[in-house]
């Protein structure tokens, strides 16, 4: 199995507990006298199932992602992190430069006038060479992910 197929699995499995959780909360109570929708019993053990394929395919992907070489001295977990984290910068650079830009109307000259207090576009050009990191080391991983086995053991 491809590390793209697990990572996909994966998604499919915590979309499935969801779902399951859904279900359990729906027949979790009943009017005294009622039967529940669906079997209880049942989903539970099948979202234990699920939580135990779950736990299967996490610990693969991270044996795999720790083991797999992404460039240099890095590994697929590295490039990970670091893709994470650039993307989280972008998001808080480009909050700061909403803030920064939003615009307020005066109606009259009595009224308090607000100005940015940094550069609008000096940070909108970090946000967007951020965002392009991002987008350079998500495709390397994804390209990656389609290349590389699975460590199941």
């Amino acid at each position: 199995m491809k590390l793209a197929e697990a990572l996909a699995e994966r998604s499919d499995c915590e979309g499935r507990i969801a779902e399951i959780r859904k279900r359990i909360v729906r027949s979790a109570r009943v009017q005294e006298g009622e039967q529940p929708a669906e079997n209880i019993s049942d989903l539970l053990a099948e979202s234990e199932r699920m939580f135990a394929r779950l736990l299967e395919l996490v610990a693969a992907i991270n044996r795999t992602n720790s083991r797999t070489p992404f460039d240099g001295g890095r590994t697929v977990s590295d490039a990970i992190a670091e893709r994470d984290l650039a993307g989280k910068r972008r998001d808080f650079l480009a909050a700061i430069a909403e803030a920064a830009s939003t615009r307020q109307d005066r109606y009259s000259k009595s009224e308090v006038k607000f100005v940015a207090a940094l550069s609008i576009a000096s940070l909108q050009a970090e946000v967007d060479r951020l965002a392009k990191h991002y987008r350079e080391l998500d495709t390397r991983l994804q390209e990656l992910n389609w290349k590389t086995e699975l460590i199941e053991t």
